[in-house]
C-alpha cells in the first residue's frame, strides 16, 4: 500500500500550457480544506486501507470543499473556493477504490442445502424421474388410442377418372366393375356395432398398464430420493472424516515438531523423531484420501440432484431417526402393501389377463356400419349428380391357420409368466426388507460400541501422553494411543451417518419413503 501511495506521489504534474503561463497565479494559502499533508498520508497509508465507503465519502467531501446547503461560511462566500489539486483527486480515487477490494474479493459463501431441500431439487431435475414420468403419460395414450375404436371413422374423398367407353376391370379379383368417365366428391363414415367384446378388454389391459406405468414412475421416485439420502449423509459423513483428518495432521504435526526441539537438546532419541515422522505421513495419507472422498461425494451428490457438475453445498444436520422395531413382520406387510413396483406388477399381470380375454375375442363376429354420400358435378350416362348408400357388415372368422388360437394361446402364457414375477417380487421385497431391518438395527448398535469406543480410546491416548512426558513409555505406546483415537473418531464419525443412511434404506424397502 505505502509503495502504491509513493507512485502515485512521485507522479509528474502535467506541465502548463502556454495559455496557463500567461494567466495569473495563484496567491495566497490554499484554504485548509484543500490542504494535505503528504507525510502523514504515508505514515498512515495502512490504517487507510482499512477504511469505510462513509469514510472515504467523508474524505472526497472534505477535499473537494462540498458542503451541504445552509451551511456556507463567511469566507466561502466572500471569495470562491478552489478545488483540490488534481493529483490529491487522484489520490483520494485510488484510496476509495483500496477501501472497496476487501469486499469484492470475500468469498461466496456455499448455499445451504438440507435433505427436504434436496429430494425437492431432484424430484425437478433428475432425468430419469422425468423420463418415467413421460412414460406414465405414454402409456395413458395408449387407452385413448384403444378407446377409438367406439367412435365413427369418417372418410372424405375426391375422385376423377376417364375410360374407354364400355371399359371393365377384367384381371384380379372376381368381381367385374365397369368405370365411368365421372369426377366426383364425398364423405365415408364407418361405424363399430360390437365385436363382442374384444375392443372393451384392449381398453381395459390398456388401462391397467397405464397404472402400472404410474406405479414405476413413483417406484422412480423412490429410487431417486434412496440415492439424494445417500449422497446427503454420504457428503456429511465425508466432511466429517476429512475434520478428524485435518485435527490428526495438526496433532501429530505438534507432537513432531516436540519431539524434534527434544531430540536437538538431547532429551530424546532419533528413533522417537523417526516413530513422530511416521505417524504424521500416516496422517497426511488419510488426509489425502478423505479429500478425494470428499470430492467423489460431492460427484455422487451432483448425480443424485440430477445436476451436470457437481457443486459445493453447507448441508445441514438431520435429525437422528428412531430406532427399528423389534420384529420386522410388520414391515413386511407394509412393504407388501404400499411397494408401488410391487403394485406395478398387479397391475401389470392384470392388464396381461385382459389381453388374453381379447386375443380370445378374435374368434367372434365383428359387426360394422357403413355410409356413403356425395356429389358428381361431371358424369357420364347411367351417373346421376349425387349418389348416397349405407349398409351393415358382419365378419365372421372361420379359418385361418390357426393364428388366432396361437395368439390367444401366447398371451395366456405371458399372463402366466408374469403372475409368477408377481410372486417372485414380493418374495425378493421379503427378503430385503428384512436384510434392511437387520442393518438398521446393527447401524443402530453401533452408535453406543463407537461411543464408548472413542471414549476409552481419549482416555488411553491421555494416559499414553502422561507416560511419554515422565520418560514412563517409549513414543511406540504413543503412537499406538494416537491411530486408536483417529480409528475411533472415525468409526464414530461414520456410525452416525451409517445409521441414518441405513434408516433411510429401511424406510425405501417398506414403500415409506416419499
Amino acid at each position: 500500500m505505502r509503495n502504491f501511495l509513493t507512485l502515485i506521489l512521485l507522479v509528474p504534474r502535467k506541465k502548463d500550457s502556454p495559455q496557463s503561463a500567461q494567466r495569473p497565479q495563484r496567491r495566497g494559502p490554499l484554504p485548509m480544506r484543500a490542504r494535505i499533508k503528504v507525510p502523514g498520508l504515508l505514515t498512515h497509508s495502512f490504517s487507510l486501507c482499512f477504511v469505510s465507503v462513509p469514510s472515504v465519502a467523508s474524505v472526497v467531501k472534505s477535499l473537494f470543499l462540498l458542503k451541504p446547503r445552509g451551511e456556507e461560511s463567511p469566507r466561502s462566500v466572500q471569495r470562491p473556493q478552489r478545488k483540490a489539486p488534481p493529483l490529491a483527486r487522484a489520490l483520494v480515487y485510488a484510496l476509495g477504490m483500496l477501501a472497496l477490494v476487501p469486499a469484492l474479493a470475500a468469498p461466496q459463501q456455499a448455499p445451504k442445502l438440507s435433505l427436504k431441500d434436496a429430494e425437492a431439487l431432484a424430484l425437478r431435475n433428475h432425468p430419469l424421474l422425468q423420463a418415467a414420468n413421460y412414460e406414465a403419460e405414454a402409456a395413458s395414450q395408449v387407452t385413448r388410442e384403444q378407446k377409438s375404436a367406439y367412435y365413427p371413422t369418417a372418410t372424405g374423398a375426391l375422385t376423377g377418372a376417364g375410360a374407354i367407353s364400355g371399359s371393365r376391370i377384367a384381371a384380379g379379383y372376381l368381381n367385374n366393375p365397369i368405370i365411368y368417365n365421372r369426377e366426383s366428391n364425398g364423405l365415408e363414415v364407418h361405424q363399430l356395432i360390437t365385436d363382442f367384446g374384444r375392443t372393451s378388454n384392449l381398453v381395459g389391459a390398456a388401462r391397467l398398464g397405464a397404472k402400472a406405468a404410474s406405479e414405476s414412475a413413483q417406484q422412480t421416485q423412490q429410487d431417486v430420493l434412496l440415492a439424494v439420502n445417500r449422497a446427503y449423509y454420504g457428503v456429511l459423513r465425508a466432511e466429517a472424516v476429512l475434520e478428524v483428518a485435518e485435527e490428526t495432521v495438526k496433532a501429530r504435526q505438534i507432537l513432531t515438531d516436540q519431539v524434534t526441539t527434544l531430540e536437538k537438546n538431547r532429551l530424546k532419541s532419533m528413533l522417537d523423531v523417526s516413530f513422530a515422522e511416521v505417524n504424521l505421513a500416516q496422517a497426511r495419507l488419510l488426509l489425502v484420501q478423505a479429500q478425494n472422498d470428499q470430492k467423489a461425494a460431492y460427484a455422487e451428490l451432483a448425480t443424485a440432484l440430477g445436476l451436470a457438475n457437481p457443486q459445493p453445498f453447507d448441508l445441514s444436520e438431520e435429525p437422528m431417526p428412531d430406532a427399528p422395531p423389534a420384529d420386522p413382520t410388520d414391515l413386511i406387510v407394509q412393504a407388501l402393501q404400499n411397494r408401488p413396483d410391487l403394485s406395478s406388477a398387479r397391475f401389470s399381470h392384470d392388464a396381461a389377463l385382459r389381453y388374453a380375454r381379447a386375443e380370445r375375442d378374435l374368434s367372434m363376429p365383428t359387426i360394422s356400419a357403413t355410409g356413403a354420400a356425395g356429389l358428381t358435378p361431371a358424369y357420364q350416362a347411367p351417373l346421376t349428380d349425387r349418389y348416397a348408400a349405407a349398409g351393415v357388415n358382419v365378419d365372421i372368422p372361420i379359418f385361418n391357420g390357426f393364428l388366432f388360437s396361437a395368439r390367444h394361446q401366447e398371451a395366456n402364457l405371458r399372463a402366466q409368466a408374469a403372475d409368477q414375477g408377481m410372486r417372485d417380487l414380493a418374495d425378493r421385497i421379503s427378503r430385503d426388507v428384512r436384510t434392511a431391518w437387520l442393518d438398521a438395527g446393527t447401524a443402530y448398535q453401533r452408535l453406543a460400541v463407537t461411543a464408548q469406543f472413542l471414549h476409552q480410546a481419549t482416555l488411553a491416548l491421555d494416559l499414553a501422553q502422561g507416560r511419554y512426558k515422565l520418560g514412563l513409555s517409549s513414543i511406540v505406546e504413543l503412537s499406538q494411543a494416537q491411530l486408536n483415537l483417529t480409528q475411533a473418531q472415525i468409526a464414530d464419525t461414520s456410525a452416525k451417518y451409517d445409521f441414518q443412511i441405513q434408516s433411510a434404506a429401511l424406510s425405501y424397502q417398506t414403500g415409506h419413503l416419499r
